[in-house]
């Protein structure tokens, strides 16, 4: 048994990841009217990577990002550190676009994991890395079975290195109480997210990007009457040839966007630091980024100083598409995460947590991300991630790039470049829809958990309404 330490749970503070590395100093604010080449709204991963690979393809435009809070202060500071090769939609571009495109996205995915650990490393950004690929593990007979149709997928998409794990060769990997078998793929790497995006800002700020924080966007308007586009905040607009919205979670905040991307609520908690005895007992040498097959899915990683970060769901959505406060959580959510931790290492039980949080990301209503660049409008976008966007932010930064610059490349070619999708439900149909589907697969782990060999209909029928299948 791991000893308990001392101490208050700390709940919210933006993220454990801001509480170790500290919160930045604020940048100075718009202070009027602006001109830009490119205006980028939001100051996450998606719009520094942007603005990253546009100031270095091109030294001479004039790049201006806009942030409401600080650089980070989003899901990019607050995530679970994966950065892998998944992303949303796959399925889908595969049925709409054929399989051929929908392999030529997965491809450029296995690269982008790599390329985002160049870049850190170009720039002098200690971000954590371990490249540990990703493990994830099943614990009941139906998560066996989707185990191993996963795996056969994979491989028809292209990742000929993973591996499919029994139970022996899991637990050689990390000891997880109740693990039937897993699956482990090289494209994968575990960082510290608040890192990576604090020295991201600087190395863009570096470049002759202007970054302005605390100037929240409260609209965006298209080039219109011989007008460019504009970026509105309380301290003017930003004109520009093209404004880019890069607002993932947040974009429902945005006037006209309420149901564009529903902000979607995933929860985190993090342990104290564990002691040597205890990781002798678990293993987790490898530092693999951890998830697992459940519907309700959790998601962890070892920390570099030892200990468990780990998430989950929650409470995922609240009404009226409203977001949170600073990462604060839920007393019960911080519960549902102490369970899965205790039942995924039995030792670590009495561990204290010290620190929980939450943050939104985005889903679109077909769970499928997008690039867009309108030249009419002069604006663009990307986003809708489902989660999935430490890497896939990567991608879409180098996508938007060779759109702006009105290149023809593989990049613009990808399926999701111009992918439309329908909007989210008005409410109360959007509050009772997400949390009548996140019921059912809460339900359905149960049923599975109680022996059932097949996956639960009511996960299917799920699946169904949420238009992921």
């Amino acid at each position: 048994m791991v000893p308990t330490g001392s101490g208050p749970l700390r709940n919210g503070g933006v993220s454990f990841w801001y509480s170790e590395a500290g919160l930045p100093e604020p940048r100075p604010a718009l202070p009027g009217p602006a001109d830009a080449d490119v205006c980028v709204v939001g100051g996450g991963f998606t719009g520094l990577w942007t603005a990253y690979y546009l100031k270095k393809a091109d030294p001479g435009l004039r790049i201006t990002v806009l942030e409401r809070r600080f650089c980070g202060y989003g899901a990019s500071g607050r995530n679970g550190g994966w950065l892998y090769n998944g992303f949303a939609g796959r399925g889908a571009f595969a049925r709409r676009y054929g399989h051929e495109r929908a392999q030529a996205m997965q491809r450029a995915m296995d690269g982008t994991v790599r390329e985002v650990v160049r870049a850190a490393a170009a720039e002098g950004i200690d971000a954590d890395v371990a490249e540990g690929g990703v493990l994830e593990v099943a614990r009941t007979p139906a998560q066996l079975a989707r185990l191993a149709a996963l795996v056969e997928e994979e491989r028809a998409f292209g990742d000929t290195e993973r591996l499919l794990l029994t139970a022996e060769a899991t637990a050689a990997r990390i000891r997880v109480a109740g693990a039937l078998g897993g699956t482990w793929t090289p494209h994968g790497a575990r960082i510290q997210p608040a890192k990576l995006v604090r020295g991201l800002a600087a190395a863009v700020e570096a470049l002759g990007v202007r970054i302005h924080e605390g100037t929240p966007v409260t609209g965006i308007r298209p080039a219109a009457g011989g007008a460019p586009a504009r970026a509105v905040t309380p301290h003017g607009a930003v004109s520009a040839r093209f404004v880019l919205r890069a607002t993932e979670g947040f974009t429902a905040g945005l006037h006209g966007e309420r149901r564009t991307w529903l902000p979607m609520n995933s929860a985190m908690v993090a342990t104290e630091p564990l002691p040597a005895s205890f990781w002798a007992e678990v293993g987790w040498e490898g530092r693999e980024t951890l998830g697992d097959l459940a519907h309700a899915y959790m998601y962890a990683q070892r920390t570099a100083d030892d200990r468990i970060a780990l998430g989950g769901r929650g409470v995922p959505y609240r009404f009226g598409s409203r977001t949170d406060a600073d990462g604060g959580t839920q007393e019960r959510t911080v519960r549902q995460l102490r369970r899965i931790l205790a039942r995924f290492f039995p030792a670590a039980a009495d561990a204290r947590i010290e620190q929980a949080w939450a943050g939104v990301l985005g889903v679109p209503r077909d769970w499928c991300s997008t690039v867009e660049l309108d030249r009419a409008s002069g604006l663009g976008w990307a986003g809708g991630y489902v989660g999935s966007g430490v890497a896939t932010a990567n991608l879409a930064g180098r996508t938007l790039r060779d759109l702006v610059l009105g290149e023809d490349t593989e990049l613009t070619r990808l399926p999701w470049v111009g992918h439309t999708v329908r909007r989210w439900e008005p409410e109360p149909l959007r509050w009772l829809g997400v949390h009548g589907l996140y019921a059912a697969y809460h339900a359905a782990d149960r049923q599975e958990a109680g022996g059932r060999s097949s996956t639960s209909p009511l996960a299917r029928a799920a699946d169904l309404v949420a238009g992921r299948h």
